[in-house]
C-alpha cells in the first residue's frame, strides 16, 4: 500500500500496518493470495509442477542419471537459493560426463510469473510449439514448470463450464 494510505490507517488507530514495497503486482506475481473479480482465474503458477533442478557446478553425467531416474526431459539450473539461471535439456547431454552443467546449459530460459494471463500465454506457447514454460516469482526464484497440455485442458473445462451455464 502507499505510504499515504499506511499513515491514514495508523491515524485511524490501526496498529498492524505494513508497507509491502513490491506492490500488488509483485504480491500476485509471487503467488500470494488475492481477492477480487480475478482471484479465481487460473494462472501458470497454480498449474506449475515441481521441476527437476541442478546447479552450475554439477557434472552432466550425474544430472543425466537423475533425469533418467525422474523421467524428466530437462533440469532447471538454479542457484542454491532457487534463482533460475538456465536449463539443461536431455538433448544437450554429451558423452563427456565430466562437463559441468554451466558448460552445457542454455542460459536464461524464458520464464513467466505466477499470475500471467493464462489464455494469452497458451496461445503464445501454441504458436511457438512450446510444451512447457518455467514459472518464477518476480525475484526469479523457481516455482515450477507449467505444461501447456495442463493449461489447455483447464481452459477447455472453463470454456465448457461457461457454455453449459449460459444455456
Amino acid at each position: 500500500m502507499s505510504p499515504r494510505a499506511a499513515w491514514r490507517l495508523e491515524s485511524l488507530g490501526f496498529t498492524r500496518v505494513y508497507d509491502y514495497a513490491g506492490g500488488k503486482t509483485d504480491w500476485a506475481g509471487s503467488g500470494y493470495p488475492v481477492e477480487g473479480t480475478h482471484a479465481d482465474i487460473p494462472s501458470p503458477g497454480s498449474l506449475a509442477r515441481p521441476s527437476t533442478t541442478c546447479t552450475l557446478g554439477e557434472r552432466v553425467g550425474d544430472v543425466a542419471q537423475r533425469l533418467e531416474k525422474e523421467d524428466a526431459n530437462a533440469c532447471i539450473v538454479t542457484t542454491e537459493d532457487g534463482i533460475v539461471l538456465g536449463r539443461l535439456r536431455k538433448k544437450h547431454l554429451s558423452d563427456d560426463e565430466d562437463r559441468t552443467v554451466e558448460e552445457a546449459m542454455e542460459p536464461g530460459p524464458t520464464t513467466v510469473r505466477y499470475d500471467e494471463a493464462l489464455t494469452g500465454l497458451v496461445k503464445r506457447m501454441q504458436g511457438a510449439g512450446v510444451a512447457s514454460i518455467v514459472v518464477t516469482e518476480p525475484s526469479g526464484k523457481l516455482i515450477g514448470e507449467m505444461h501447456r497440455s495442463d493449461a489447455e485442458a483447464l481452459l477447455e473445462q472453463v470454456k465448457s463450464f461457461a457454455h453449459n451455464h449460459d444455456h
